[in-house]
């Protein structure tokens, strides 16, 4: 490792703490100033898959990435910095090669450039993680960190599933009325904030 190079670091995702709003979604677009706010345009994409198991998949910087080695056109190689992958839009073709090579989910080819696109930690400063109302998501330096989290959410399915039984049965809807309530509240002061910096974004900008 170069005195240059910066360890491998990724966002990863608590699946016991995502809701699946998609905060960090819009968050993400909003930063890459995409024109309009869309899931596909993002670069960290939220998967729900039951009520009580979301996440969240974005480039992790694999070491011998795969999709690196997996593009015809080579336009994709990785930075010294964090391995943080480098697409060179004049080379890709949007073949969707690297796609399919990637084990995580975590590249995906942009809706309307037909380019492939990954995370770029936002230049050192994720805001999917500053805006994720549940302090869901962090960066780690290692798969295993990753899986860690994963697994441990995986374990407590069964419990949280128990729970959420008992209290349909019950028909006792006090308790999820109130926290859906309190989540929405914090989803909503970051949905307020991402458009504050939307719009302050787009005044910015200059006209010709």
């Amino acid at each position: 490792m170069s005195a240059k190079t910066l360890p491998r670091k990724f966002v990863s995702v608590d699946p016991s703490k995502c809701i699946g709003c998609g905060v960090c979604e819009y968050a993400c677009t909003t930063e890459k100033g995409e024109g309009n706010w869309n899931p596909i345009r993002s670069r960290i994409r939220v998967v729900r898959m039951v009520p009580v198991f979301n996440f969240a998949l974005t480039c992790r910087g694999c070491i011998d990435a795969r999709c690196v080695k997996a593009c015809p056109e080579r336009a994709i190689s990785q930075s010294e910095v964090n391995s943080l992958l480098i697409i060179d839009e004049k080379k890709c073709k949007g073949c969707d090669w690297c796609v399919q090579a990637c084990p995580h989910g975590g590249i995906t080819i942009h809706a309307e450039t037909g380019k492939a696109i990954a995370c770029n930690l936002c230049e050192g400063d994720p805001q999917c993680i500053k805006t994720c109302p549940e302090e869901a998501l962090e960066t780690v330096e290692s798969d295993e960190a990753a899986d860690k989290r994963f697994n441990n959410a995986l374990e407590k399915l069964p419990e949280q599933a128990d729970q959420l039984t008992a209290i349909v049965k019950k028909k006792d809807w006090k308790p999820l009325i109130a926290s859906a309530e309190q989540r929405s509240e914090r989803v909503a002061e970051k949905l307020d904030a991402l458009n504050q910096r939307a719009i302050a974004k787009k005044q910015k900008k200059p006209t010709f």
